[in-house]
């Protein structure tokens, strides 16, 4: 058991439960079922917390708790609900299921599924012989522990060039190796967001990060990302970190994700001086900066504007090259390195010695294996954007200039819904609501283009059937009884 949720948090997370599609309104007690389902469908209401006893959830709905009643017996049939009488409701998985790695639940036994939860590419060919080359590198350290807090210096060295191909400056000192972009992004809260404090980032956002501010029970206000070009309102965005003060700001200015917005170079400058005039550090995760797609031009750096060690900035191997070789960094002035570095032995004190000298190798062969990533991602963007013109043409999809992910305005308000019910049929997909709060952002969902096209072609196929279907339903269909024969 890992906590309790009250009626009120619920009724937050849950927002117009009974708004779902279609001609035949469900049952309230059927709709507020499937709302929870949705909820732990996309990780925003966690497995194994005890549910609001159903008295208080019925007062926080405004509802009869009779509903509520019925709504848990729901639940408890389709095996999301485990409860002991007098000692109330736990959140669960049905039998056969398990939490993939976007978050969502799904069967066991998925061979068929076209995961677009996960928005990450393949590796690429070349690091079979990268680590090859690491492993012929490695017995000169082995004389040593093996603990480098702040990173190999061949490492450190290699992305402080990357730096400066950029036109920023930067020394190796200034570099600190992490197990991935996540861990960089976690230890930077810790030294710089104390508990309890507020933080600023764009809505939409990575869920990940989210849950990382979480973690410091961070005070998070949001800015409201348009779907067009640039993205950002420069005014409302420079005036909230002017109003709000936060202690610190988590941004994605390079093909935000969801978005694949591009933060054009003059908000970046007046970010920077507002965030030096509010006190507020300045994260800048630079995941996607490797992937312009369409010739895009990349503005400066957001560090380049920095005169007061207010910007420190995180990426990572895992977008252009490959995620399963967790390699991150963060650069900051050199003093906020070594007390990174103070902070970080307390986690896990050094990232692999192996791991970092394949980093080495492939970063050597950089240019080469970007330049045929960023071919890669357009031809698989531009198929994906085909099959969404053809058979979805009332979503809303604004070309991104970079990244690997589309952001998709819906028809409707069907994000959870959707993403539920394409599991059925062999689909998975990251919903609006997991790149927000409390439940917003249902019109919308992330579709990465991080597959080959006939994969793609296929989900969208898949998709769209199960996009009319959910006009057509009138009942639940998460729990289908056996026949048996």
């Amino acid at each position: 058991m890992s906590g309790l949720i009250r009626g009120p948090q619920l009724a937050r997370l849950l927002g117009h439960w009974h708004a779902l599609p279609g001609p035949h309104r469900r049952p309230d007690y059927v709709a507020l079922a499937a709302a929870v389902r949705g909820l732990l469908a996309d990780g925003r209401l966690p497995i194994g917390v005890r549910a609001p006893a159903e008295r208080e959830l019925a007062e926080a709905l405004g509802i009869s708790r009779t509903t509520v009643t019925a709504a848990y017996r729901e639940l408890r049939d389709s095996g999301h609900l485990s409860s002991r009488r007098g000692a109330g409701s736990w959140t669960r998985l049905p039998a056969g299921h398990r939490v993939g790695s976007s978050g969502l639940w799904t069967p066991q036994d998925d061979l068929d599924m076209i995961d677009l939860g996960c928005a990450a590419l393949a590796a690429p060919a070349e690091l079979l012989g990268a680590a090859r080359a690491a492993a012929e590198d490695l017995p000169r350290y082995l004389c040593g522990a093996g603990y480098h807090p702040t990173g190999v210096v061949e490492l450190r060295e290699a992305v402080a060039r990357t730096y400066a191909e950029r036109g920023l400056p930067t020394s190796p000192e200034q570099i600190m190796i992490t197990s991935g972009t996540l861990q960089a992004l976690d230890l930077v809260l810790r030294l710089g967001l104390p508990v309890g404090e507020r933080a600023l980032v764009e809505s939409p956002t990575y869920p990940n990060a989210l849950s990382a501010l979480a973690a410091r029970r961070a005070r998070i206000s949001t800015h409201g990302l348009d779907t067009a070009e640039p993205g950002w309102d420069a005014e409302l965005l420079v005036g909230t970190l002017r109003q709000v003060r936060p202690r610190l700001a988590y941004l994605i200015p390079d093909f935000q994700n969801p978005t694949g917005h591009l933060m054009p170079a003059d908000l970046r400058e007046r970010l920077v001086v507002a965030a030096h005039a509010a006190g507020t550090d300045v994260v800048v995760d630079e995941s996607f900066v490797d992937l312009p797609l369409d010739g895009a031009a990349l503005p400066p750096p957001m560090a380049a504007f920095d005169r007061h060690s207010r910007v420190v900035s995180i990426g990572g191997m895992s977008k252009p090259f490959w995620g399963g070789l967790r390699i991150g960094w963060v650069r900051a002035s050199a003093p906020q390195v070594q007390r990174l570095a103070a902070v970080r032995v307390g986690v896990d004190m050094a990232s692999p010695v192996l791991d970092q000298l394949v980093a080495v190798h492939l970063l050597a062969d950089r240019q080469r294996i970007v330049c045929a990533r960023r071919a890669q991602l357009t031809a698989q963007r531009d198929a994906l954007l085909d099959a969404l013109s053809a058979e979805l043409p009332e979503w809303r999809v604004t070309v991104p200039r970079g990244g690997v992910s589309l952001w998709a305005e819906l028809d409707g308000p069907v994000s959870s819904a959707l993403a539920r019910a394409v599991e059925e049929v062999g689909v998975r997909l990251a919903p609006g609501p997991r790149f927000g709060l409390d439940g917003t952002l249902e019109r919308f969902l992330r579709l990465p283009f991080t597959l080959p096209p006939a994969e793609l072609r296929e989900a969208v196929r898949r998709i769209t059937g199960v996009r009319h279907g959910l006009d057509r339903e009138s009942r639940d269909r998460w729990r289908e009884p056996a026949v048996i024969a």
